[in-house]
């Protein structure tokens, strides 16, 4: 995904969070109802996702990390949707805990990693950018030398 885009997306995504946490700014007379406050379950997949690179423990003399992952019984989609289904998504991309992508493909590239220990976890999720139940996750860590 361009960067363009996957900062709107993330602009996106936020806004919806916050619309979603900020409250209605009074106090309520009644107690919501059970069906407003249970969440509904999350889809499961048989997806299984895999690092190719970086392998778990590689050392990269600069700042140009390349990603490849393998994904087996699943698709990638871009299709955003509330009618979910099992084996199709896209994959989230966090390096160090923070998201820096929302891919549609096998392969990306991290740049101007700075030189130290970094943790790279890659996730397979819904089509509505949430997580499936249980996760599709893989991570690694790599060290870029200074």
């Amino acid at each position: 995904m361009r960067h363009g885009a996957t900062r709107a997306a993330l602009t996106l995504c936020a806004a919806l969070t916050l619309a979603a946490c900020s409250s209605g700014g009074g106090t309520p007379t009644t107690p919501p109802s059970t069906s407003q406050t249970t969440p509904a379950a999350r889809p499961s997949s048989t997806a299984k996702l895999a690092l190719i690179a970086p392998k778990d423990g590689e050392v990269f003399k600069a700042g140009t990390i390349p990603v490849k992952v393998s994904l087996q019984d699943a698709k990638i989609t871009p299709v955003v949707t509330t009618n979910l289904k099992p084996n199709l998504g896209h994959l989230h991309l966090y390096l160090d805990g923070q998201i820096v992508s929302m891919n549609y493909q096998l392969t990306d590239t991290l740049h101007d990693v700075k030189p130290g220990l970094h943790v790279l976890r890659v996730e397979f999720v819904a089509q509505d950018h949430a997580p499936f139940d249980p996760r599709v996750v893989v991570t690694v860590s790599f060290t870029v030398s200074g």
